[in-house]
């Protein structure tokens, strides 16, 4: 029975190579009709491969280089109107007719604002070609000419043969040939694919396994391979391979991929397919884009906006420059000769039209982005030197790795979030456990009383058992003794977990154990039974070695019963030292339970309310049990078993029965508790980010059930929900179905005609367009999986996702691919044309990071990637908080302070100068001298409303966070829109802020005496013609009275608006803001700070989320180190 399975996987070659052919000229159709040809290459013959032009292995994730850069910067730069009016602006200024201001007071500024700006792309730029280069100037084992040599990863080409050694990382996509394990498989970790940590095996085919690590043979190889275009499916690809005159076909399983890692191998040779781009990573990484914020857009509206009515400012004073020419000028002419250019009075309003267009540009001066661009480093300065987003143990700080997004920070509507290393931090920590009927893990103190864990628990001391692992804390010490004292049933639990496993071992040095897992899980389950003196040391195809209180015992291996989806449970059958034939078992209590012996009946109703304890606390739960067999019993059925894996027909179902009848009649022994540990901190953020009325999405590769349990246990998803609906068809018509079928359960009268999205929809309007927001009657919940969300995706179905996912409170993509994540975001953001936030931290989340409109990179333990490609990068999932609620809302709320009151000041500023014009003969003359405009906006104006907008808070960051409904505005972008207008408001006067605005104004007086000053006028008389105006003017009480008047003017209106708002227009902010105050007056007792319970009554979280593991590879001797002759599977 052990070598069945070497020589079953042989018959496919024989009998599914139809199938396999039809396959692969079907996907090579779809090549066809898409335009893209299949791809073919020869190994070792770079000049037939040269023939085709595929790139080779470099990679560029770099916006710029030296030529592009200024062209292509500038470019960007001018898509905000602003500057492009001011160049505009500039030639105007360079025509004498027509200027009245030097040409220097435009391109100063213009090219101030552009180098700034320059210089902070080119910075950011500067660092993603640092990174390129190093990863294309990796060094790689490659076979030329009969001899292995180092070369860098970006003159790999596709073709070529390379050597990959263990924990390096694969170079391209390539085939694999051969490996240092038996029958080449060759284990690898996919963390910056799809974010999974558990090892996967690959296996190379049997005609070039052969092969090894003979360069003879290798140089030798020149098979040719035909396979499918570069595409960006991970799960996915077929191909032949034509080697003497035989085909051989080529799937997903034979493929390295660009980004894996190999581990447990010491080698491995592969011929490269894809390279550089082509390659599935690359496939997935998405595109730069620049992004703008929702203001930068808002002002380019205004702005243009602006340009119309400066425009018609002109026009009218053109005309009223015309009809003053025509009735009073031209009889004028003795005194103010026209000049000789102009010939009419229609020619000198022409010219007057361009005239007032430069003086009045000031309506939207280029300082405006000046400030801006200072306003957005100051607040991206806060969110670096923020204690509180210091991750200590890495001494890493917050970064802001770009300037221009803070303000969307305050606007988030929707969070896509990765899970693995994000919410997570995949490390499964052994918990609690209840073995027969006694629940382990509670720590109590003297007075009987149960206490929560902390750093300063006393942990269980296992230096008796020199096998332990160092790195395993556990804290009730009632379990160490019923090991001690020897409990047959505690021996047998912790034996059932050291036995019943796929888990491999290895031992370099002496004593000390490294564990491989399929899952973080097994892993976590076999280290506990090592440590508590039921140590797994090694296993072959036959036997399995364990040390049993430090004795070892060798047990030989009789089948392996692995995982499936639909069997939840795995069970292993050995035979012990005293010959004894057992059967361990392991699996969902749900499933569990209906195997169970009769007489476990009271035991399983003790057991299943420990299962609800630990499913309170958001534990991933297994039960355990055994059963001994009669010998005569297994070998009937182990007869019975050879006989249906033989089967060519049906196989898994019949194995899948014939293993029903040996797993029942089990005696139970307890259950497990694992703790997929969390990142500290990820409850309590999301429950405030749905308080702030922020939507979170979780987009992920991993299972769908680990995902939905990780959802229930950070509060995405509730108990209390109504429901949680699950997407999972496999065509267009079924998950049509289902998407209306739940829109229809949360609100009926979506799908009626009359319903005012469906009736918006049927006009077929323009693209873009903005689907509104629909309101559900409960709390509800979407998960779907990659394959179906493909059909999702499509055309005809993806406003039917989108409409039923934004009604649900939270969503939950499983199984996605890289791209995937990006359509997702794409699609809200296309759609609902709200802020989008992405966050992850692996190279499998780059494509939604760059996808969102701001992305957020988490420094952990998938590299770097994520980070590299962000606009901000923290270490911490919780700092999310922090970063949106605090340094968003503050940023938000001050940059619309600062606009509205740039608007404001200039406006006033300018139409000075119209109202001028009525006074001047509309002759384009300056109200002010040339002095007071130079330092109206450089100095007069300018620092009061910086001062403003760099320190303003309307509440400080304690009230900000304990108040999360005051983020709500940014969402809907009360503040600053194109109905609001406010002027300058200061809710946080600070020293500075005094400073700025008393001096401010200290300084214009100080500046004035000093320019109309009597020596200044004597040295320098062209230039300063005002000798004693300011002095005389000041005497004037008509003067101050003027001016106090003028204030109390401007601002009774505001000051009416502001009190009046609150009374006949409240809206929830004001409420929360009264709040504040009264709890300021009134201060409130602490918060008690308790855990926070996951109430649920889910359970067995592993099993459901636990795939098909290595079983069927253990049992063959495929993982072996010696090989078995082929003469002896015959034998067999």
């Amino acid at each position: 029975m052990k070598y069945i399975k070497p020589f079953i996987s042989e018959i496919p070659w024989k009998y599914s190579w139809y199938y396999s052919a039809m396959s692969l000229f079907e996907s090579q159709s779809e090549n066809r009709q898409s335009g893209e040809p299949e791809r073919c290459l020869q190994a070792n013959n770079r000049e037939f491969n040269t023939l085709f032009g595929y790139p080779n292995n470099t990679i560029k994730t770099s916006k710029y280089n030296v030529l592009n850069f200024l062209p292509l910067n500038l470019f960007e730069q001018f898509q905000r109107l602003a500057n492009a009016y001011f160049l505009i602006l500039l030639f105007l200024q360079l025509i004498p007719q027509i200027s009245s201001l030097a040409w220097y007071t435009t391109v100063i500024p213009l090219m101030v604002v552009l180098s700034i700006t320059a210089v902070k792309d080119a910075i950011d730029d500067l660092k993603r070609h640092q990174n390129d280069n190093q990863v294309n100037n990796r060094s790689v084992l490659v076979l030329t000419n009969g001899r292995m040599k180092e070369d860098k990863w970006m003159n790999i080409q596709v073709g070529d043969i390379v050597k990959v050694e263990n924990n390096q990382s694969v170079t391209a996509d390539m085939l694999l040939l051969s490996s240092s394990e038996p029958y080449s498989l060759t284990y690898i970790e996919t963390a910056e694919l799809d974010g999974e940590t558990n090892l996967k095996v690959k296996q190379a085919i049997s005609v070039t396994s052969d092969m090894e690590n003979n360069l003879k043979l290798l140089s030798a190889f020149d098979g040719e391979v035909r396979c499918e275009s570069p595409n960006n499916k991970l799960d996915k690809f077929a191909g032949i391979l034509t080697y003497k005159g035989k085909n051989y076909i080529l799937d997903h399983d034979k493929l390295l991929l660009r980004g894996c890692v190999i581990r447990n191998t010491d080698w491995c040779y592969g011929l490269v397919i894809y390279t550089g781009p082509d390659t599935k990573l690359m496939q997935n990484c998405g595109k730069s884009t620049f992004k703008r914020t929702h203001i930068d857009h808002l002002m380019n509206v205004l702005v243009l906006w602006i340009f119309l009515f400066l425009g018609s400012m002109c026009f009218i004073l053109a005309v009223g420059h015309g009809i003053w020419e025509n009735k009073k000028g031209y009889y004028f002419q003795n005194f103010l000769p026209w000049k000789e250019y102009v010939s009419s009075s229609v020619v000198s309003a022409i010219l007057m039209f361009w005239s007032y267009f430069i003086i009045l540009n000031t309506v939207v001066p280029i300082s405006l982005y000046v400030s801006v661009e200072i306003i957005r480093l100051g607040n991206s300065y806060y969110i670096n030197w923020d204690r509180k987003m210091f991750y200590a143990p890495k001494n890493t700080p917050a970064q802001a790795r770009t300037t221009t997004l803070n303000e969307e920070l305050g606007q988030v509507k929707y969070v896509f979030s990765d899970k693995t290393g994000t919410l997570t931090q995949n490390i499964m920590i052994f918990k609690k456990c209840s073995i027969n009927g006694t629940l382990y893990g509670d720590v109590y103190d003297k007075n009987g009383q149960r206490v929560e864990v902390s750093e300063k628990t006393e942990k269980v001391d296992f230096s008796y058992n020199k096998l332990a692992d160092p790195k395993f804390s556990f804290y009730d010490k009632t379990l160490v003794e019923a090991v001690k004292r020897g409990d047959g049933r505690v021996h047998l639990f912790f034996l059932s977990l050291s036995l019943c496993h796929t888990v491999m071992s290895e031992e370099k040095v002496e004593g000390e154990l490294v564990y491989q897992a399929q899952s973080p899980d097994e892993g976590a389950l076999v280290t506990a039974a090592r440590n508590f003196g039921f140590a797994f040391r090694s296993r072959t195809s036959e036997t399995i070695t364990v040390v049993e209180m430090g004795e070892t015992k060798v047990y030989q291996l009789l089948a392996i019963l692995d995982f499936d989806n639909v069997r939840k449970r795995m069970s292993v059958i050995v035979r012990t030292p005293e010959d004894r034939v057992m059967l361990f078992c392991k699996g969902a209590d749900t499933i569990v339970c209906q195997l169970l012996h009769p007489s476990c009946r009271s035991l399983g109703d003790v057991t299943m309310e420990h299962l609800d304890d630990f499913a309170i606390e958001g534990l991933r739960t297994l039960m355990v049990a055994y059963r001994e067999l009669d010998n005569a019993f297994f070998q009937a059925w182990s007869k019975k078993h050879s006989e249906v894996c033989l089967s060519l027909e049906d196989r898994e179902n019949k194995i899948s029965n014939v293993s029903e009848e040996i797993e029942k009649d089990l005696m139970l022994l307890g259950a497990t508790a694992i703790e997929d540990k969390l990142q500290d901190g990820v409850l309590e953020t999301i429950i405030t980010l749905n308080k702030a009325k922020i939507k979170m999405w979780t987009l992920t590769g991993d299972k769908q059930e680990t995902a939905v349990n990780i959802a229930y246990a950070c509060n995405i998803f509730e108990d209390e929900m109504d429901e949680i609906f699950i997407v999972e068809g496999k065509d267009d018509e079924t998950i049509w179905q289902e998407l209306r079928s739940a829109r229809a359960k949360m609100k009926p009268e979506s799908l009626l005609e009359s319903d005012p999205v469906n009736s918006y929809l049927t006009m077929k309007p323009k693209m873009p367009f903005k689907i509104p927001e629909e309101v559900p009657n409960g709390n509800y919940g979407l998960v779907i999986n990659g394959y179906s969300l493909a059909y999702a995706l499509e055309g005809n179905l993806e406003l039917e996702l989108l409409r039923t996912a934004c009604m649900c409170k939270a969503v939950i993509c499983c199984r996605m691919t890289p791209l995937q994540k990006a359509q997702v975001v794409e699609l809200v953001k296309r759609y609902k044309k709200v802020v989008t936030l992405a966050i992850g931290d692996g190279a499998n989340d780059v494509s939604m990071i760059k996808a969102a409109h701001i992305g957020i990179g988490i420094s952990g333990q998938e590299g770097m990637q994520a980070m590299l490609n962000s606009d901000y990068a923290f270490c911490q999932f919780h700092y999310l908080r922090r970063l949106l609620l605090v340094h968003g809302r503050w940023s938000y709320n001050r940059m619309c302070k600062f606009l509205s009151y740039f608007f404001y000041k200039n406006f006033v500023f300018t139409l000075v100068h119209f109202w001028y014009a009525f006074f001047s003969g509309f002759s384009a003359q300056t109200v002010y001298d040339t002095w007071f405009i130079t330092f109206y906006n450089l100095v007069y104006t300018s620092l009061p409303v910086l001062g403003l907008s760099l320190f303003d808070q309307d509440v400080n960051e304690t009230w900000s966070l304990r108040f999360p409904e005051l983020y709500e505005p940014g969402q809907h972008n009360l503040y600053f829109n194109k109905k609001e207008f406010i002027a300058l408001e200061t809710t946080y006067w600070t020293m500075i802020s005094h400073f700025f605005i008393w001096g401010s104004l200290g300084f214009y007086f100080c500046v004035l005496f000093f320019l109309y000053s009597d020596g200044l006028c004597l040295m320098f008389p062209n230039v300063f013609q005002f000798l004693g105006v300011a002095r005389n003017i000041l005497k004037l009480p008509q003067l101050w009275l003027s001016l106090v008047l003028s204030v109390v003017l401007c601002m009774l209106p505001v000051i009416g608006y502001q009190f009046l708002k609150p009374l006949f227009w409240p809206v929830s902010v004001d409420k929360v803001i009264d709040r504040i105050h009264h709890c300021m007056r009134h201060p409130l007792p602490p918060p008690i700070r308790t855990k926070v319970k996951h109430a649920s009554s889910r359970r067995s979280a592993y099993a459901f989320s636990h795939k098909q593991g290595f079983g069927a590879l253990i049992t063959s001797g495929k993982t072996m180190k010696g090989k078995p002759k082929k003469s002896s599977l015959l034998k067999k």
